[in-house]
């Protein structure tokens, strides 16, 4: 149980391996869920639209997540110290308390979700395998980095071979011209909304990436992380998902599939089940403890044992049902807080010596001004790409304020006292 550095950078000393941090961020993407969401985009968008979507989105997410993990790699910092360099030593709470806890509700999210799909399938009760689920996640969290990194090297491996045999099933049982698929045009999903979701899928934790990424040697080590989440990871997720729904009409249900099978099959399935979702369940754990252990001065494993428990109650309470909605919301607040840090410390202001301010107000206005933006643009014209407009307006609206007003306030390290 080594020191997780919940409020100061990593040292080059304690950093670790290419092959480690990769194995933290290609486990996290390769899920289930993901796959649902490329049936989702499959079955609205078509086989060739649903897959220019996945292509479109995994490919702002690498440019995103990886410039965000690029800073941490640099730094070692967390999300938290990263964005206290930005919002303000005090500033920094409003938007790192904002996403520690909707990392919060994604574990309560996904814990749900593996009661459900047990349930579903199994004559069990949905409410004593979230209780189980929970906890089990819960207590591999309390192991750290490190846990993370040994999920995503069972997960991944795991989801390919379940995957692939699940997708060739479905094709096997269809007669569908799977790559043909028109999917269902009454639905009315464009492809910039297809594009929002599948970046709205890991805009959290995405934004959240310096809590894995400060553990690179290098930045390149941070670049090579992301491309392993996105496109690889999370895309090879999707469009397995998005096969499966043009063999089968519409649904991507990987386990379901495997579990349908019954046997030996069935049993790997539920196995399958919890480690897949269990890797998403540990990583929101983590970025949630993480942020809150530096908010509050406290440590890690003291923040994952008391969110674990929040986390669980909130999974049991139902939160899955609000998953659609929690997207939505994901792909217009959380994005513009990425942008500014981006520009804010790689392109607006130079790094000079001293620790941040307390506050700064500038980077709260862009963010008004970039999440505002999209949220006219999600009731006004919502077939366009919500978090597209997020990103550029956020990101303009910082670099401009920055050069009206001035600013040479530092955005460089600020001691571990500095944030409480």
């Amino acid at each position: 149980m080594n020191s997780e550095y919940e409020s100061e950078p990593v040292p080059t000393t304690a950093r670790r391996s290419l092959f480690s941090v990769a194995s933290v961020w290609a486990g996290f993407p390769m899920i289930i869920t993901a796959a649902v969401t490329g049936a989702t985009l499959v079955h609205g968008l078509g086989f060739g639209g649903g897959m220019a979507a996945i292509g479109l989105g995994n490919l702002l997410l690498l440019l995103y997540v990886g410039t965000l993990s690029m800073l941490a790699a640099r730094t070692g910092k967390n999300f938290s110290l990263q964005a206290g360099d930005t919002f303000g030593r005090t500033g920094y709470v409003v938007c790192s308390g904002l996403l520690s806890t909707l990392v919060l509700g994604w574990f309560a999210v996904q814990t749900g979700l593996v009661g459900e799909s047990v349930a579903g399938v199994y004559n069990v009760d949905k409410t004593l395998i979230v209780v189980i689920a929970g906890v089990a996640f819960t207590l591999f969290t309390l192991l750290g980095i490190r846990a993370l990194s040994l999920i995503g090297q069972i997960s991944v491996p795991l989801f390919l071979i379940l995957g692939i045999i699940a997708a060739v099933q479905a094709a096997g049982d269809s007669s569908v011209d799977i790559l043909g698929y028109a999917g269902e045009p009454s639905m009315g999903l464009a492809l910039g909304v297809g594009v929002t979701l599948v970046f709205a899928l890991f805009a959290d934790s995405g934004t959240m990436t310096a809590d894995f990424t400060r553990w690179a040697k290098t930045p390149r080590d941070a670049w090579i992380a992301t491309a392993a989440a996105f496109p690889v990871g999370n895309g090879v997720a999707m469009v397995i998902g998005g096969f499966i729904a043009a063999a089968a009409g519409g649904s991507g249900d990987v386990f379901g599939i495997l579990a349908g099978n019954g046997g030996l099959l069935g049993v790997i399935a539920v196995a399958f089940l919890f480690i897949n979702l269990g890797s998403v369940c540990t990583h929101c754990l983590y970025n949630a403890a993480v942020g809150w252990s530096t908010i509050l001065g406290s440590r890690m494993r003291i923040l994952t044992a008391v969110l674990g428990v929040i986390g669980i109650i909130a999974a049991a309470a139902g939160i899955w049902d609000f998953f659609i909605s929690w997207l939505n919301l994901l792909g217009i607040i959380v994005p513009p807080i990425g942008a500014i840090i981006i520009v804010d410390q790689l392109l607006a202001r130079r790094e000079t010596p001293g620790p941040a301010p307390a506050f700064r107000w500038q980077p709260f206005l862009a963010w008004a001004i970039g999440s505002g933006l999209a949220l006219l643009v999600d009731k006004q014209a919502p077939a366009l790409c919500t978090v597209l407009v997020g990103l550029i307006t956020a990101g303009v609206a910082i670099a401009v304020l920055n050069t009206v007003t001035r600013d040479t306030t530092p955005s460089a390290p600020a001691t571990e006292g500095a944030l409480r």
